[in-house]
């Protein structure tokens, strides 16, 4: 077994001494973005290539140290830092943020694991393409790391998951070996998809280095709608309506509740929310809708969603961006709900998936048990309705200590609400992953058989447990 001194000196020749971080302020590789955890390293390495990636894990591997692969750190489970062993090196992968390739007649762009996924953006924009994974983290999150998530964020109803963007990895295995699968082929039958099993399992069955991703044609033109309903119901309408008359035009379908909306009109009234003094609108739902033909095209199938949403009795009133700004300012408002809810104190946060079709009774059912079990909780509902997946959270009682209530109160709400969850069908975890926080609920929710089958591919692929251990299955 190798020492700490002795591996440190390997890292360092490996990856250059300035790149082996063990003193001073590490509060941004070692602290979850939610503030819920801190651990301790090691050492924090940054190698700049997949051949350091694949010697450093290879040292490590050899001296029995776990590796914690970190991207952007901005994961919302607790994945991606150390423990508070002082034991784990954490793995930064942010000097990999290359982008090697845009092939324009495949329509592909293959970029290393470190790119920031707002880079990946531009970059493809500026060649006259979309790629079109957009979440609130885009500014700091890192392609590596949505891989390893298979993050979701608001265009999946229409473009799928990052899993379904990627159509190849590079990858380091747990032995420290180098697993080149960049081709970008679209058809590739030839055993086991690699590919699809190492996006999602959050860095404890290989580190993702690059990955070739897919790219679309810009559109021509886009246009964001923010519609009242009168319920969750009429909002499942609406999303039917939607589909018939956008067909895959139909790039974003978000559903907002009352009260999480007058959290962002309460802390940030500069924002302007529409509809929010209509005490008879209790759901608002954020469109937009891609067109491949003209602007003139996409408001005319706007405007017949609309009216027909209107006879229906679907949609009671609604507003139409104007311009891209107006569009901006709409969606701005959606992406401020988790920042008003922060501001008006701490929360219980759940990432949900239920069938569209049982969303409403979910709802329901699990607003009517919460409020029975603990008189004064305030429920902040929004989400991704397009695609089943809900941030169904629970916010405190007013004028009681918030730290008080979370640590009483959200094991069991945490219960409740996943229960519900199970009996109607849905995940508990729609696009956050499991991460540490997570992994007892994985052992109750998730079937046996599908639990040691999972037990078996990470003892298979990481028999010594060295990438991110104690994350997503308890081995």
């Amino acid at each position: 077994m190798t020492t700490s001194s002795s591996l440190l000196d390997q890292l360092r020749a490996i990856v250059g001494a300035t790149h082996v971080l063990t003193e001073g302020d590490l509060a941004a590789y070692e602290q979850d973005w939610r503030k819920r955890a801190r651990g301790k390293s090691l050492a924090v390495v940054r190698p700049a290539n997949a051949q350091q990636v694949a010697d450093v894990v290879k040292a490590c591997a050899a001296a029995g140290t776990a590796v914690i692969p970190q991207g952007g750190n901005t994961g919302l489970a607790v994945g991606s830092i150390p423990d508070d062993s002082g034991t784990q090196v954490v793995l930064s992968l942010q000097r990999l943020n290359a982008i090697r390739n845009i092939d324009a007649a495949n329509l592909t762009m293959t970029v290393e694991a470190g790119c920031i996924l707002q880079t990946l953006q531009e970059t493809a924009e500026k060649a006259g393409y979309l790629f079109p994974l957009s979440l609130a983290a885009e500014g700091s999150c890192t392609i590596g790391g949505n891989l390893a998530t298979n993050a979701g964020g608001t265009q999946v109803v229409r473009y799928g998951n990052t899993r379904d963007l990627c159509l190849g990895l590079e990858v380091v295995t747990p032995q420290g070996e180098i697993w080149e699968g960049t081709s970008g082929l679209r058809k590739d039958n030839t055993g086991y998809d690699l590919r699809d099993l190492i996006v999602g399992s959050e860095g404890t069955l290989g580190v993702i280095t690059a990955a070739t991703m897919k790219l679309y044609p810009l559109p021509a033109a886009q246009l964001t709608a923010w519609a009242a309903v009168p319920s969750l119901d009429h909002a499942v309408t609406l999303l039917g309506l939607a589909h018939k008359h956008l067909g895959s035009g139909l790039t974003g379908f978000e559903v907002m509740g009352k009260f999480a909306l007058s959290l962002v009109d309460k802390h940030m009234p500069q924002l302007r929310v529409p509809f929010i003094g209509d005490e008879a609108v209790p759901y608002c739902v954020l469109l937009e809708n891609s067109d491949s033909e003209s602007e003139d095209h996409a408001r005319a199938r706007f405007e017949a969603l609309l009216e027909t949403a209107f006879e229906d009795g679907c949609v009671t009133d609604a507003v139409v961006a104007e311009n891209l700004t107006q569009a901006h300012q709409l969606w701005h408002i959606r992406e401020s709900i988790p920042l008003a809810q922060a501001e008006e104190g701490l929360n219980i946060k759940h990432d949900i998936s239920i069938p569209v079709s049982r969303i409403p009774a979910f709802v329901e059912a699990t607003d009517a048990l919460l409020k029975r079990e603990i008189a004064g909780v305030r429920l902040v509902n929004f989400g991704h309705l397009g695609d089943g997946n809900l941030h169904y959270n629970v916010q405190a009682p007013e004028n009681i200590d918030t730290k008080a209530f979370l640590k009483n109160e959200e094991e069991r709400i945490n219960t409740l609400v996943y229960d519900a969850v199970e009996q109607f069908g849905g995940s508990f975890s729609a696009e956050h992953g499991v991460g540490s926080l997570k992994v007892d609920k994985l052992e109750k929710h998730k079937s046996p058989v599908a639990l040691e089958m999972m037990r078996a591919i990470k003892r298979g692929l990481d028999p010594k447990n060295i990438l991110n251990p104690g994350r997503v299955i308890r081995v």
